[in-house]
């Protein structure tokens, strides 16, 4: 059954830590990351910062990465493609090896966090013993199996999966909702308060495996 994981990397034991470390503002989303053989990383990266010239220096004094080119410029957000050439074992190991995808990867603050799916739960398992025989700092910060159904993607139970596409085909989300809560609890036969706290105990399970993934302690 294939295995979503959260999991942490320090910046320094990856790349782009010269960056992160020379402009502390600068937040790393990746937008989608290749792997071409066991020495060359190719990631799409979008680039938020307030200080783009110091952005700018900071990759071409980072030894980590090369061939960094510049797709999009939106201002204080810019889209790179590049090639991560140092310290990319463990994401060699997740795409190669263990055959996964990376969902998401978001670099700030001298850490990575990255969303990965894994093709079995062996494989996260092969993964974080590549890092301790490696000397390689792995944080498993969350892991959910994908059951055979759809609902499993972000870690939802089958009744909130079911529960929140019943909302959504009901109109309950509308402006103005086509269905009230109270109906809504009548439609699918159970309380009020049992409704409230699926929808609650749902959209939290939703941010925390959507939304907050390179977020850390912002708030």
């Amino acid at each position: 059954m294939s295995t979503i994981a959260n999991i942490a990397l320090p910046a320094d034991e990856f790349a782009l830590y010269d960056a992160l470390v020379a402009v502390p503002d600068l937040e790393l989303d990746v937008e989608r990351v290749v792997a071409h053989d066991d020495e060359r990383v190719m990631p799409f990266i979008w680039v938020s910062s307030d200080h783009m010239d110091d952005v700018e220096r900071a990759f071409e004094n980072d030894a980590s990465i090369e061939n960094v080119e510049l797709l999009s410029d939106l201002g204080e957000e810019r889209l790179y493609r590049m090639d991560w050439t140092t310290q990319i074992e463990v994401v060699v190991q997740i795409l190669v090896e263990a055959d996964a995808t990376v969902l998401d990867a978001f670099g700030t603050d001298g850490q990575w966090e990255f969303r990965i799916l894994f093709p079995e739960r062996e494989a996260l398992s092969a993964t974080h013993d590549f890092c301790e025989e490696n000397g390689l700092t792995i944080d498993i910060q969350n892991i959910y199996e994908m059951d055979a159904d759809r609902h499993g993607r972000f870690g939802l139970s089958e009744a909130q999966h079911e529960t929140l596409i019943a909302a959504f085909e009901h109109g309950h989300y509308e402006v103005p909702r086509d269905i009230s809560l109270d109906d809504l609890a009548t439609e699918l036969d159970i309380s009020h308060q049992a409704l409230s706290e699926r929808f609650r105990r749902a959209y939290s399970t939703l941010i925390e495996n959507t939304l907050i993934v390179g977020l850390g302690d912002e708030e």
